[in-house]
């Protein structure tokens, strides 16, 4: 079932209206999970970071050792000619994918230059500055590189998001607060996370478990233009829970305030939690910015 509605497809050179079929049962991304995607935005007639969208999925399809086909730039001239029959007002989730057509002897490993690409357009809204949500722990960590591809955007590593999520709600949460291998906080289920304490801003640090996103380096960037003092720092729940504010980063929303976490509460709106509603307005800001 799709997310989004108005949804219009790239494949095999051309654009489709609808969410047509494009993979088959005996390709090697259905029955051995070698997919990955990327996800960009499209809103107020923006599409910030879409190059960095676009070259993020050809070395997400290398960690695969799937051969990329498309070359970023032409992958931007696609996606620019797809989102230009959408109301110019529309939000779209733009995600190129690819997948393994074929494998080896043994069909384990892809076939070089054995590709299948598609590029899938949604319009789904993006969320009101006042949407928060909740998080809650969860007993599933996330992996390491050395039993996942834990260095792309794949597929195959969303069952272990999707368990983590899926435990959260049955607790009446959001959203999980998830642990690395040896159990320091590394993101939630679906975002990354930052947390505000003094004023200062921590999130944390990249160790190989976890992608750092696109739009998380952007509100870092952001933040030191600004000023703020950015930590990436390794962090526990218990830092979280003495935290002042807590804010997801991830392409779909760009911004996420968090009201509570377990027992913990954090005032959200109005002036309780500053830094949280500046960096969603510096993003808009630097978004608007870009617009030739």
């Amino acid at each position: 079932m799709a997310t989004g509605t108005n949804i219009r497809t790239y494949f095999e050179g051309t654009w489709h209206n609808g969410d047509i079929s494009v993979i088959k049962a005996a390709d090697h991304g259905a029955w051995l999970g070698t997919t990955v995607f990327d996800g960009a935005r499209l809103f107020d007639g923006l599409t910030p970071d879409l190059e960095a969208h676009c070259a993020r999925i050809n070395r997400s399809a290398e960690a695969l050792m799937i051969t990329p086909t498309v070359e970023t730039a032409d992958m931007i001239e696609m996606v620019r000619e797809g989102i230009a029959d959408y109301p110019r007002d529309a939000a779209v989730y733009i995600r190129p994918m690819y997948w393994a057509l074929a494998g080896d002897e043994l069909g384990i490993v892809p076939l070089k230059d054995a590709t299948g690409f598609a590029i899938s357009l949604e319009q789904i809204p993006m969320a009101p500055p006042e949407a928060a949500s909740t998080l809650t722990r969860t007993r599933f960590r996330r992996p390491v590189l050395e039993n996942n591809v834990v260095n792309a955007k794949a597929g195959c590593l969303y069952p272990n998001n999707a368990r983590m999520m899926a435990e959260a709600r049955s607790k009446g949460f959001g959203n999980a607060l998830v642990a690395d291998a040896i159990g320091n906080v590394a993101e939630t289920a679906s975002a990354n996370v930052f947390m505000v304490k003094d004023g200062e801003v921590f999130t944390p640090v990249p160790n190989g478990t976890f992608l750092a996103g696109i739009t998380r380096a952007r509100h870092i960037s952001n933040m030191r233009a600004e000023g703020i003092t950015v930590h990436e720092s390794v962090l526990s729940f218990e830092d979280f829970h003495a935290a002042d504010e807590v804010f997801l980063s991830g392409n779909m929303m760009k911004v996420t305030p968090i009201k509570a976490f377990d027992d913990t509460t954090y005032d959200v709106g109005g002036k309780n939690n500053p830094v949280t509603q500046r960096v969603r307005e510096m993003y808009w800001d630097w978004a608007a910015s870009q617009k030739a």
